[in-house]
């Protein structure tokens, strides 16, 4: 996360376009794309912080921290994974290399996505138990375990994945816009 934070902490100058899709990459495909996937970003930013002081040591769970987090990573994950639906949908705007790394993360982000949003098992007609808390949670490791209670995720892992992905693009792994998809 730290080439995130770095990227939101530069200086605001002029940048040329080529400069701007070398520092931003997703906006060579899609300025609008980019846009979500900045605010994905920082509300990941806020659900790891406040993951880390709703698990402190002094409080288990400081002001509604973690419930915080948990609400935030409902919709985090639920806006995740259209961008990443959306990209995938488009791979032959995007290199190899990254068009594999995104249809596996879509494939997380599905694990987590469908007991949430269709409260059914991933690739089944098969409810998920609505009697139940949103998430579990892995106290010693300040973390959410969500999606399906029987085949849960960690939240902690899903967001550093979707980070490191994102984090991943290239300016040279976008052939075309998001447009040249159709």
């Amino acid at each position: 996360m730290d080439a995130q934070k770095k990227r939101f902490s530069e200086v605001l100058y002029n940048p040329t376009e080529e400069e701007m899709y070398d520092r931003e990459p997703l906006m060579a495909f899609s300025f609008y794309l980019s846009g979500r996937n900045n605010l994905l970003l920082a509300t990941l930013d806020e659900i790891i912080e406040n993951l880390d002081n709703g698990f402190s040591a002094e409080v288990i769970n400081q002001g509604g921290a973690i419930q915080k987090a948990s609400d935030l990573m409902w919709f985090w994950t639920l806006g995740a994974y259209e961008v990443i639906r959306t990209i995938s949908q488009a791979k032959d705007c995007f290199s190899d290399r990254f068009s594999k790394r995104i249809i596996d993360l879509k494939k997380d982000l599905s694990i987590a996505r469908m007991p949430s949003a269709k409260m059914e098992k991933r690739g089944f007609r098969q409810a998920v138990n609505s009697n139940r808390s949103p998430d579990g949670w892995n106290i010693e490791g300040k973390d959410l375990l969500i999606g399906d209670p029987d085949d849960f995720l960690s939240a902690r892992n899903l967001l550093q994945k979707y980070d490191e992905v994102m984090s991943s693009l290239k300016r040279e792994d976008v052939i075309k816009c998001h447009e040249e998809s159709y």
